[in-house]
């Protein structure tokens, strides 16, 4: 079973986490004279920061906290933007009471 909830709970994680790691990265980028650097240490800083951070904060475990790194990298305030409220959870919709029907797909008796 899919835990949406579960995963939109981790990406607000990574939201929060990638604020932190931003200023982070912004802080320490002059330490690189080369800028082609830059992306292979903001993924190390997001990777590391967020392990530390998710294990500091919250209960969830490595595995878990390698994915809220991974969010993080990714741009997790995006990644929520993207998903909030187009993602229905399964029991959802299971419970739907309507159903929608394109009009290509309906028959009028003209049509047959």
């Amino acid at each position: 079973m899919f835990h949406i909830e579960y995963l939109q709970e981790l990406i607000i994680i990574g939201v929060a986490l990638s604020a932190i790691t931003c200023a982070i990265i912004q802080k320490t980028k002059f330490l690189f004279k080369s800028s082609k650097f830059i992306t292979l240490y903001s993924f190390i800083i997001n990777m590391v920061v967020g392990i530390v951070f998710s294990l500091t904060f919250t209960d969830v475990t490595l595995p878990t906290s390698l994915w809220i790194g991974l969010f993080s990298f990714l741009g997790a305030d995006s990644i929520y933007k993207s998903l909030e409220g187009k993602i229905s959870s399964y029991s959802d919709i299971l419970n739907r009471k309507t159903i929608t029907i394109s009009k290509d797909n309906i028959i009028n008796e003209e049509d047959k």
